[in-house]
């Protein structure tokens, strides 16, 4: 019997949506009836959280809404607000709460599998040690901030016998599959040339790459991996089997530096003589959404979620900084230019200065067609042979569970993915496995290299350079 909500359609919910629609009810009461048909037979699997942030928050309500088939047993975080936010949804016993991973990975097994969502460069250690315990791991993107260490990462994973999902989420979305499957049926002829851009967001740049976690490399890492190597793997999955063989990049930081700062601009926000002319104003940003979710929960790092506490943030933390005064130093926009077996090309733009978020746009141009789609909506297909132009209705679920909407909803079916495969004991079902995910996040590593170097960077010659783990 196959799932309802993965026979495509239009009529979709995602976080902050609900519709009344007759129609639209049906297919939510088909969803759940499926559900619990299917769970009836299917294996519970148990999980640690390790870094129970904005991502490791929202995994757990897979959790909640499929409860037969997912269970938090574990949780790891430093902070306390973060470990007494999870208690509020979830009943774990009291002693597997911990602070430190390693006081976790020290007790004898107690889950099927950990998902590692703690700061990018907090990433391989903990990976490593949950392998080497023989958990199976979801890790959120990127895999580590260094080559090697996701080459170590790999290898751990496989000499231990466990599976690897990496956080790219937009591979499981319905949409980037069916682009795939159009590409695979020969529609456009042979790929020629792949342009696909990233619009990061105005607002969204600000918050995570100026004020927020993102803004330093020495702190995270660098711009286009952080945020975009969702993208080069996209453009990588999209090509198939062909390597990349060739790229080069160009990027910078533009705008958001001392050099720019209005005249008359104050340290914050909150006290500024000239923040009603500022776009990038926190004021604007935080204290204007109406609501306490994201990106308003990030700045409330306490726990508490009113507009006392808000505003005592924007006062005194991070998230209340002028823009022209952090410490930020990532590029703001960079393109990266990638040449592929057998003369195939592709280009990307990642840009933070957009008023769309996160509405990617891509067009892809073949010997025989054109194909083109943004923002995970429809898709076109322009014929060359009869001038035809064939658009195909976004596949979608039905319904998106609560909470797990993210990314057009590709939170849902990674999670999903990750789920099934641990349960099933099959690794098939995991579409960023351990050597797809390496190959673009070298990928990235490369195209960083050339910005950095101003050269056109050989990828073989480069690989051969770096030291096995």
């Amino acid at each position: 019997m196959a799932a309802p909500w993965r026979e495509g359609g239009e009529d979709r919910w995602t976080r902050g949506q609900e519709s009344t629609d007759e129609k639209s009810s049906e297919k939510k009461k088909e969803f759940w009836k499926f559900l619990q048909l299917e769970e009836e037979n299917v294996k519970c699997v148990s999980v640690i959280i390790v870094g129970a942030g904005s991502r490791g928050f929202v995994y757990t309500f897979y959790a909640m809404n499929f409860p037969k088939r997912m269970k938090l047993v574990g949780v790891v975080d430093p902070r306390a607000a973060a470990r007494e936010k999870i208690k509020k949804y979830h009943e774990v016993d009291e002693d597997k709460y911990f602070e430190d991973w390693r006081e976790a990975v020290e007790r004898e097994k107690f889950a099927d599998a950990v998902i590692i969502t703690t700061p990018d460069k907090l990433h391989k250690d903990p990976a490593i040690a949950f392998a080497k315990k023989g958990y199976h791991i979801l890790l959120e993107k990127p895999m580590a901030v260094t080559p090697e260490d996701c080459k170590e990462i790999v290898s751990t994973c496989k000499e231990n016998g466990v599976m690897l999902a990496v956080g790219h989420v937009l591979r499981y979305h319905p949409v980037s599959v069916q682009i795939k499957e159009l590409i695979d049926s020969g529609i456009i002829g042979d790929i020629v040339h792949i342009q696909h851009m990233e619009p990061v967001g105005f607002w969204h740049f600000a918050h995570s790459y100026v004020r927020g976690n993102w803004r330093n490399e020495a702190e995270s890492t660098f711009s286009l991996l952080a945020k975009s190597c969702h993208d080069i793997d996209l453009i990588s999955y999209w090509m198939g089997k062909q390597r990349c063989i060739k790229v080069s990049s160009f990027g910078s930081l533009s705008h958001f530096t001392k050099e720019n700062k209005p005249s008359g601009a104050g340290s914050r926000c909150l006290d500024c003589a000239v923040e009603e002319g500022c776009p990038y104003s926190a004021q604007k940003i935080y204290l204007n959404k109406g609501h306490f979710g994201w990106p308003v929960e990030v700045v409330c790092s306490n726990g508490v979620y009113d507009i006392e506490s808000l505003t005592e943030a924007l006062k005194t933390g991070p998230y209340g900084r002028c823009v022209y005064e952090c410490d930020n130093d990532v590029c703001t926009n960079q393109v990266v230019n990638m040449e592929f077996e057998g003369g195939k090309t592709a280009a990307f733009t990642m840009m933070g200065f957009t008023y769309a978020l996160g509405v990617r746009s891509t067009t892809i141009y073949g010997t025989k067609g054109e194909l083109r789609n943004r923002g995970k909506s429809h898709i076109t297909v322009y014929k060359f042979l009869t001038n035809e132009e064939v658009t195909y209705p976004a596949r979608q679920n039905a319904f998106i569970p609560p909470y797990l909407g993210g990314h057009s909803g590709a939170d849902y079916y990674l999670i999903d993915a990750f789920i099934s495969a641990v349960a099933n004991n099959d690794p098939s079902r995991i579409v960023t496995g351990p050597e797809d995910t390496l190959r673009s996040h070298l990928l990235v590593f490369h195209a960083e290299k050339s910005r950095r170097e101003n050269r056109v960077v050989n990828i073989d010659s480069e690989e051969a350079e770096l030291p096995e783990p």
